[in-house]
């Protein structure tokens, strides 16, 4: 080996944790209502009034087009 002391080096877990599935990343707010992106990649629009999931769906549909948020209470 040309390097033993590199060779010998403990091995790299890229698994995520199980704690890592709960994270989310916030995007914005529109009022009460929170539009937020998920651990595997996908939106959901939390909570807020009527009107705050309307003005949500319209920003989304106008600077987001590519995401389909879930809308979850």
């Amino acid at each position: 080996m040309s390097n033993p002391r590199a060779q010998n080096a403990p091995m790299k877990n890229r698994i995520k944790t199980v704690g890592a599935a709960e994270r989310e990343q916030l995007i914005t707010t529109f009022g009460n209502a929170r539009l937020v992106r998920l651990a595997d990649g996908s939106t959901a629009l939390r909570g807020g009034r009527l009107q705050d999931q309307t003005s949500a769906k319209e920003w989304v549909s106008l600077f987001m087009h590519e995401a389909v948020p879930r809308f979850q209470k």
